[in-house]
């Protein structure tokens, strides 16, 4: 109020030339304040005071957190092709613009391009000479400047020009402070429904893989970034990606961060990173760091326990995130990671009625089903003996050896209920069978799957982990490099190395271009890698297309 009191009483001194133009004033003003999406309100402030003022062209500057630059620019006037030849918008960071933002005050000129602060022109700009600029606070904070250009009829703006526009400026600063509140407003509705739907998901019994999947997912939606990303500890101390959901998540599955990153410590200490440019920062060390802009990395943590992180980068010139988004994306990394404790504790709870449940069946099954079958065992032998007709003692006989087999039968399956349910939430068959279909949206066709022994049963948990990440390798890679339209992936678990000792193989065989002589093998190093540090071995040789094109990778390692 105290603004707009001001504002009017600057008119009192140009009222005779406004006087006609009052109910334009007016008009613009209910215009100005109709709406609360704040985009429409910027486009709408600019279109109204051009048309006000009679400008060709008409801005908002609107200053970034630092108050160093600007942070975005709204038009008015220029067209599609105009900003296909100026290129890059402006940042306010020299020029005109800059020395406004450094000194918010009303200025009018009749020809800007020999004001001593202009910095000109970039190639393909309209020309522009008469300039008007009044700042728009909002509570009391310079949001940014108003910027009109070229008054029409070849004229320069004149003071009721200047006055009227600084009314209507304020009446701006108050639109823009309700739409900025109802945007901040409808954003924590957002982050907030968002880790409420994350904790419905988690609690509603997915296993761990389908956990973080939500969460990734989630994180993405809601943080307007090219992809959402979770990513573990692993036992050398470094990170690795586990879940991601984006446009191409089997390029960034597998991913890790050393130990030695700067930013692992960090992480893993329970702090957030905040990135503004992944691609350019020394601290981003991972291949995919070049894919992408802005990033957030918010510790997964809970309870004093950083259980992982949260990763939601945005491509590469995206804006910046606020310090708004921020504060409500590491809030939501924390209630995810509260989520996902209290899904692993009702998981452990549902395990354990399990093992009571099992542990009661084989009592029974001990105390009850084998002693009444062992003295029906010992009625038939007793028949068996008194029988007189060779036939009825022969099929006695077999009744009381059969009955012999159905008790260690039990007592093997008693022993296996002992065991307890596999520790796994899914076994490696239904893990392979998940990075295919995940593999077959950016392939476009479902790669063809082949299990050889009893893969859940032989395969070890390291061994399991490793295949699933070099499976991962082999797909990424066919889909980058080999341009291929059938893929066959083997996973052997009856394979012998060549020291004799047991093994698993992996086999992905492509009928692709093949890998080019002094191509890259960054990819095929990491399998290697991998199956070394296991005592296995990772080689690749010709394909399935004609005349052996395209490539087979063999990946083996000892059970």
């Amino acid at each position: 109020m105290d603004a707009a009191t001001e504002a009017t009483r600057s008119l009192q001194g140009v009222a005779p030339q406004i006087t006609a133009r009052l109910p334009r004033l007016l008009e613009a003003m209910r215009t100005v304040g109709a709406g609360l999406d704040l985009h429409i309100t910027l486009d709408r402030i600019v279109e109204t005071a051009a048309e006000l003022a009679g400008a060709r062209y008409a801005a908002i500057g609107i200053v970034d957190e630092a108050r160093e630059g600007l942070s975005d620019f709204v038009t008015y006037g220029v067209t599609g092709e105009d900003h296909r030849r100026i290129g890059a918008l402006p940042d306010g960071h020299k020029g005109l613009l800059g020395a406004l933002i450094h000194d918010p005050r009303p200025v009018r000129l009749t020809d800007l391009t020999q004001d001593p602060r202009a910095a000109g022109f970039p190639p393909g700009h309209p020309p522009m000479r008469t300039f008007l600029g009044v700042p728009i606070r909002v509570q009391g904070e310079i949001f940014g400047n108003l910027y009109l250009t070229e008054k029409r009829g070849g004229g320069e703006f004149s003071e009721s020009d200047l006055h009227m526009v600084r009314v209507l400026a304020t009446e701006a600063g108050l639109a823009i402070g309700n739409a900025r509140m109802y945007a901040a407003t409808r954003q924590r509705e957002r982050w907030i429904d968002g880790a409420a739907a994350v904790t419905t998901a988690l609690l509603a019994g997915s296993d761990v893989d389908e956990s973080l999947a939500v969460v990734a997912e989630q994180a993405r939606r809601l943080a307007d970034s090219a992809a959402g990303i979770v990513l573990l500890p692993e036992a050398d101390g470094g990170l690795e990606i586990v879940a991601a959901a984006a446009d191409d998540p089997v390029r960034l599955t597998g991913t890790r961060i050393p130990p030695d990153s700067p930013v692992t410590a960090t992480l893993l200490a329970g702090e957030p990173v905040f990135v503004e440019d992944s691609a350019t920062d020394p601290r981003m060390v991972t291949e995919v760091a070049p894919y992408f802009g802005p990033s957030m990395l918010l510790p997964l943590k809970s309870g004093g326990r950083v259980l992982g992180t949260l990763a939601t980068p945005r491509a590469r010139g995206a804006r910046q995130f606020t310090a708004a988004e921020r504060t409500l994306a590491t809030q939501f990394a924390q209630q995810a990671a509260l989520a996902l404790v209290l899904a692993d504790a009702r998981r452990d709870r549902e395990r354990l009625a399990v093992y009571e449940d099992r542990d009661r069946i084989a009592r029974d099954l001990h105390d009850l089903v084998i002693q009444r079958l062992f003295a029906t065992g010992m009625m038939l032998e007793g028949a068996a003996r008194k029988a007189v007709v060779p036939e009825v003692r022969d099929g006695v006989g077999k009744a009381v050896d059969e009955l012999d087999v159905t008790i260690q039968e039990i007592r093997t399956a008693i022993f296996a209920l002992q065991q307890g349910p596999a520790e796994a939430p899914a076994g490696l068959r239904t893990r392979v069978l998940r990075e295919i279909g995940t593999a077959a949206v950016p392939l476009g066709f479902q790669p063809s799957v082949n299990f050889v022994g009893p893969v859940d049963a032989r395969v070890g948990e390291s061994a399991g982990k490793n295949l699933i990440a070099a499976l991962r390798e082999a797909l990424s890679n066919a889909f980058r490099h080999a341009q291929a339209s059938r893929i066959e992936v083997v996973v052997d678990a009856t394979a012998t190395l060549p020291d004799g000792r047991d093994a698993v193989r992996l086999t992905v065989a492509d009928d692709g271009v093949g890998i080019p002589e002094g191509g890259r093998r960054s990819g095929l190093k990491n399998l290697a890698r991998r199956a070394e540090a296991l005592g296995g071995s990772s080689t690749y040789g010709p394909g399935l297309g004609e005349e052996g094109a395209g490539t087979m990778v063999t990946w083996e390692a000892p059970l």
